[in-house]
């Protein structure tokens, strides 16, 4: 069955690309843990933003107590600051995650493989997107395997390319496509340090592939996008 895009009517119409977002990686991970050895084990992280609230009252309260201790009062020289400049106003310090994590039970629960959901946010800015590749590289570089899912026609952005292009890797066959999946890892080999990936490029009417998921240098499991796909959408009524 083929990939739908869910940031255009007639798709954006019946479901919200968050349903998609949301139902997906649970589904990515109930898979996972019927094929997982057993000593492997996967689940699902959603962070969805966060954001700073003052509690005005309390910094009131504080205030006043400040005073009371001796703090400078009435006849002190009161200093006011200049007006600021605006720097950011956003709703929310952080774009949001959707992301399946794999972990080896036998050594303490280690990290060895993240699937990275790729959302409208983590495309959207120069920072969103720096944030996302460093992240990517970060995992990479402490050996886990990492997947990147970009279902987002909405942005043109190419994560993967940026991610490259971090790691001083020549520029990927497909990093003019704005939809994509790639599962990357990296090992030594012959005392060097080399990163290896498998990119596909995603087309709105196509089927999804499945990657490699790498659990370690020598063994891996069927990352079958496709088949939670289209589970994902019967679940949510998506024709």
């Amino acid at each position: 069955m083929p990939l739908r895009d869910h940031f255009r009517p007639p798709v954006a119409n019946i479901a919200s690309w968050e349903e998609l977002h949301g139902l997906w990686p649970g589904l990515i991970a109930i898979r996972l843990n019927s094929i997982l050895p057993p000593d492997y084990r996967s689940g699902v992280k959603i962070h969805l933003g966060s954001s700073v609230e003052i509690d005005v009252a309390a910094f009131e309260l504080e205030s006043s107590r400040s005073v009371e201790n001796g703090t400078p009062s009435d006849t002190s020289v009161v200093w006011e600051p200049a007006s600021p400049t605006l720097l950011l106003d956003t709703d929310e310090r952080t774009p949001p995650e959707y992301e399946v994590r794999v972990y080896d039970q036998s050594r303490s629960r280690r990290l060895v493989a993240a699937v990275e959901l790729v959302s409208p946010r983590n495309k959207d800015r120069v920072e969103s997107r720096d944030a996302f590749v460093s992240k990517c590289h970060a995992l990479l570089q402490q050996d886990v395997c990492v997947v990147i899912v970009d279902p987002v026609t909405e942005r043109s952005a190419n994560l993967y390319a940026e991610l490259a292009e971090r790691l001083g890797a020549a520029r990927p066959s497909i990093a003019l496509a704005s939809t994509y999946a790639v599962s990357c890892r990296s090992l030594s080999f012959r005392d060097r340090y080399r990163v290896e990936a498998w990119p596909h490029e995603l087309a709105i009417g196509s089927p999804l592939p499945t990657l490699p998921l790498w659990l370690t240098e020598t063994q891996f499991v069927p990352l079958e996008l496709e088949a939670t796909y289209e589970e994902t959408c019967r679940g949510l009524r998506i024709p």
